[in-house]
């Protein structure tokens, strides 16, 4: 990113740039300083490409086009998955290329050991953007509050986040309502997170398992109609129950194995900072009433899918059997 920042800077820029990870909100941000760096307002000699049936050869063709009245013809390509498979042309172009063409791809996922990655990287600059780690988050939301001449306490920030999630696009809109509900006032408060911000879906989720756990039928079963007041499927809530139950199964047979908390996220996919919130859950439950949980779930989609039951009550009976 710093690198990025100062080509933009010193308008020294290359002619490729591929932007990939798994942080969408960042990747859209220097998505759109590149193209407005490149371009200059030149919208005749911009172009977009999208999706996975984006046609190399037709790529090619603009990029060995003439800019029209411009130094530069700038295509932006994103999520085509040519960075996994088929983007052996355009990584045979990248060899020679047209000296007026400039291109930013722009994906989640990559495969390093694939050609066109290689030519990305020999011809211009590759930047990764991550999830973002829990420091550096605070600092994002501190450095955003500060701009608006707001402060918001570092524990406020915490609970903040475990509100809304480390999702920056989440982050951003939510800290946006937070700053209009306190205009007139210079601190954000906890309480105003309540009055304002939206819990996201998972934690509703791992509050309904923290109440199975704790056998609070009555809470878990109230969770579970707060979500279908929200319009959320039941068939998704239960999506992310069985996702919850294996998540913890993983941790739990982890910890049995030693492995320490990076090893567990690593293996799990879970942030470093989650691990520990996980493996207290799970150690309310046996491996085995996990496994038979994680059964439940799917005899319990079964059940819908077969007609034999509608998806509501499904859902329902499950959390009663293992809330009681």
């Amino acid at each position: 990113m710093k690198l990025i920042n100062e080509d933009i800077k010193s308008g020294n820029l290359k002619q490729v740039y591929l932007l990939y990870g798994e942080e969408a909100y960042l990747r859209r941000q220097y998505r759109d300083r590149l193209r407005d760096a490149l371009a200059q307002g030149d919208t005749m000699n911009c172009h977009y490409f999208e999706g996975k049936g984006i046609n190399p050869g037709e790529v090619i063709d603009l990029a060995e086009t003439l800019p029209f009245l411009a130094p530069r013809r700038v295509l932006v390509v994103e999520n085509s998955g040519l960075f996994k498979k088929g983007g052996e042309r355009l990584a045979e172009y990248m060899t020679d290329m047209s000296e007026t063409a400039y291109f930013v791809f722009v994906e989640t996922e990559v495969d390093k050991r694939s050609r066109i990655y290689k030519a990305v990287k020999t011809a211009g600059r590759v930047t990764e953007f991550p999830l973002q780690d829990m420091g550096t988050l605070r600092r994002w939301i501190a450095g955003l509050a500060a701009r608006e001449k707001k402060e918001i306490a570092d524990a406020d920030i915490r609970y903040f986040l475990d509100k809304t999630g480390t999702d920056m696009e989440n982050i951003r809109m939510e800290l946006e309502k937070l700053f209009c509900y306190t205009q007139g006032r210079d601190r954000i408060t906890a309480e105003d997170m309540d009055a304002v911000c939206i819990r996201r879906v998972s934690n509703q989720i791992f509050d309904m398992i923290n109440a199975i756990g704790e056998r609070k039928q009555e809470r878990a079963l109230e969770l579970y109609y707060d979500l279908l007041a929200l319009k959320e499927p039941p068939m998704r809530i239960l999506f992310l129950i069985a996702r919850q139950f294996n998540l913890l199964l993983q941790v739990k047979e982890c910890k049995k194995k030693g492995y320490d908390t990076r090893s567990i996220a690593e293996k799990t996919g879970l942030r470093d900072f989650l691990v520990g919130k996980y493996a207290s859950q799970a150690a309310r439950f046996e491996a085995e009433k996990l496994r038979e949980a994680l059964q439940a779930c799917v005899e319990a989609e079964e059940r819908v899918k077969t007609g034999k039951m509608n998806d509501v009550m499904s859902v329902e009976l499950l959390l009663v059997a293992y809330g009681r």
